[in-house]
């Protein structure tokens, strides 16, 4: 006797998980001036840059991510990406992803560049290439 599966609707595979959505998020975002005049349409600004209190960012951690992008790697940086998170489980106890590893070291990057402008890491090595 066949065994049929019933496989979810598209309504459940594109279903609202809870969070907000992505056109909430930048309504949230968006700053609108005061009108000048009466009957003339406020536009939106620019958001300025996020301050962060004590200069500390921190990373968002394992959640779900709405904004993505790509990023393409030599061969060589993800064996070395891979290598990283194998020695991160083997030697640490730290079972992550390599997106994980990833938002770790930008985190880090950008604080760091935050911090010293100038003098940071990400400065003096993006001069030497």
């Amino acid at each position: 006797m066949p065994r049929r599966v019933t496989l979810p609707g598209a309504d459940e595979l594109f279903r609202s998980t809870g969070g907000p959505t992505r056109r909430a998020a930048q309504e949230q975002l968006a700053v609108v001036p005061e009108p000048d005049d009466i009957g003339t349409d406020p536009t939106p600004a620019e958001p300025k840059p996020v301050k962060r209190p004590n200069g500390r960012r921190t990373p968002s951690g394992r959640q779900r991510h709405e904004e993505k992008i790509t990023v393409y790697v030599s061969p060589e940086e993800l064996v070395d990406l891979e290598h990283t998170r194998l020695m991160l489980r083997a030697d640490h106890g730290l079972a992550v992803d390599r997106g994980r590893v990833v938002r770790e070291a930008l985190a880090v990057v950008l604080a760091d560049f935050e911090a010293k402008g100038e003098q940071s890491i990400l400065v003096r090595r993006l001069r030497h290439r």
